[in-house]
């Protein structure tokens, strides 16, 4: 049985005079590994990530675009891995196998690594090895400032997990008129991301095209939470030109997107908001 994305366990509600255990509802978190297979070739791995079940090759997919081990014209197919060995059956769902166009020369042993629910694991170094494998985004458009304002509360209105849990993140993308195209949720921020990331791709919307030039309309990326390095990092690589995040981005965040091309609009409460990259990209008057 595929896992599912909440778990009810039992839990001691304590009050004034009084304590009840009652069942309780909570964001599940389980290791998912990320295998990719080259043509012709077996399934190696890549990565193991914790997330929340659901949308399982979306996040895959969006890792292998977001950390550089193939563009999205690249990926042929996605699946559960069919040749997972030990006794539970359910376990071939925590394991996603990548199809790649190509042959895959492998993750050396600097690429593979374990990503924890709280903070993922970029597997690079420095912001001049992610420009080396991504170029800086290049959007030509401008996005309304009074569109940037509302979508913190477009995405919570999508967060239907986040209601039964309190446990998860969010992101989604919206285009210049704040219409959803897509929101997820994952106990992980950076699985959050992945999991758009990897809809355009498997949706055929990608926005990066095979020489790395944006490709059709320009998005917003939408987080519900801070902008860390690998959130500017998975957003350059995605080819999205914009960030706007309800909390604070990290000192890290903002050189890289000001290296990569992407503007991020942190802060975003209310009417306000402050802009740390690239404000060209906003339209005050709008």
């Amino acid at each position: 049985m595929i896992p599912r994305p909440v778990t009810t366990v039992r839990a001691l509600k304590v009050g004034p005079g009084r304590h009840l255990e009652l069942p309780e509802e909570v964001a599940t978190e389980e290791p998912m590994q990320i295998l990719v297979a080259g043509a012709g070739q077996q399934p190696a791995p890549l990565s193991v990530t914790m997330r929340t079940p659901g949308h399982d090759f979306e996040l895959a997919a969006g890792f292998v675009v977001t950390e550089g081990v193939a563009a999205p014209h690249e990926i042929a197919s996605v699946d559960y891995c069919q040749a997972i060995e030990g006794d539970d059956p359910a376990s071939r769902f925590n394991h996603v196998t990548v199809h790649l166009t190509h042959t895959w020369l492998g993750a050396g042993p600097e690429r593979r690594f374990a990503a924890s629910s709280s903070c993922g694991i970029c597997g690079k170094a420095t912001i001049d090895q992610v420009s080396i494998e991504c170029r800086a985004v290049t959007v030509t458009h401008c996005f309304p400032a009074s569109v940037i304002t509302t979508l913190p509360d477009r995405l919570r209105h999508e967060q239907t997990t986040f209601d039964r849990t309190g446990g998860l993140h969010a992101a989604g993308l919206f285009p210049a008129t704040g219409a959803l195209c897509c929101a997820r949720e994952d106990i992980g921020r950076h699985n959050a991301v992945d999991k758009v990331v990897g809809w355009t791709v498997l949706s055929g919307r990608a926005m990066v095209s095979p020489d790395q030039t944006p490709a059709g309309p320009g998005l917003a990326l939408a987080v519900s939470g801070r902008v860390s390095f690998e959130i500017a990092q998975k957003a350059a690589m995605a080819g999205i030109g914009i960030i706007a995040a309800v909390s604070a981005p990290s000192s890290l965040a903002i050189e890289a997107a000001r290296h990569l091309g992407v503007t991020i609009a942190a802060f975003v409460r209310g009417e306000t908001f402050n802009v740390y990259t690239h404000p060209e990209r906003i339209d005050y008057s709008s």
